[in-house]
């Protein structure tokens, strides 16, 4: 009895434990989206998540530490929607197109725009946003372009210097989306996506 009783009550203060968690991250992805990351403090955090101070010193070194799990969820989340959208059976030309509009659809968000192009780079340093951007979205261009070249529907290239220029392309217009004063137009970028993709082209395999 006694062993069930505390194997009860580990899985009660786990299930708490976990509840904090969420809703710290649920709390400042909400005040990091509205508001940036400068302008937030940790108790603005504590106080929306409804939690104490040392919560969040109980999970998380620091503000800093906070915002780079916020970020990298943004990221899984861009990378799953790419994914999602790029299941069919298209060709490979069209598999990159739609993964191309399912990362412009979420870049488009303004508190994912804040969280992953603008204050990431600048709070966790670009060696270090580089890096968690390489696992998902570079990720996921990587392999659609790996999967065009297998199937000769583009040129072969050097694979990682074909991704980081394209990625580094693609993170440059989604900053120029909805910038002030009018900014980059999502078709006239989609359209240039498109042009690149289509003057890699090869010869399909017979």
């Amino acid at each position: 009895m006694q062993a069930e009783s505390r194997k009860k009550y580990e899985g009660r203060q786990a299930e708490r434990t976990a509840r904090t968690r969420a809703a710290l991250i649920a709390a400042a992805r909400r005040l990091f989206a509205s508001r940036g990351y400068a302008e937030t403090a940790t108790p603005d955090i504590v106080r929306e998540a409804g939690v104490t101070r040392g919560a969040l010193y109980h999970h998380f070194h620091d503000k800093q530490d906070l915002f780079r799990v916020v970020l990298e969820a943004e990221q899984q989340a861009i990378q799953a929607h790419i994914e999602a959208d790029t299941r069919g059976d298209g060709d490979p030309i069209s598999q990159l197109m739609e993964g191309s509009l399912a990362f412009f659809d979420a870049a488009a968000d303004p508190g994912t725009k804040r969280i992953v192009f603008l204050d990431g780079p600048a709070v966790l340093g670009w060696a270090e946003w580089r890096e968690i951007d390489g696992r998902y979205a570079t990720r996921a261009l990587r392999d659609g372009l790996d999967a065009a070249m297998r199937a000769g529907m583009i040129r072969k290239l050097p694979l990682d210097p074909l991704t980081r220029l394209l990625s580094a392309a693609f993170n440059e217009a989604a900053l120029g989306l909805g910038e002030p004063g009018g900014g980059l137009d999502r078709e006239e970028i989609l359209a240039t996506f498109r042009a690149l993709f289509e003057g890699l082209r090869g010869e399909p395999r017979p």
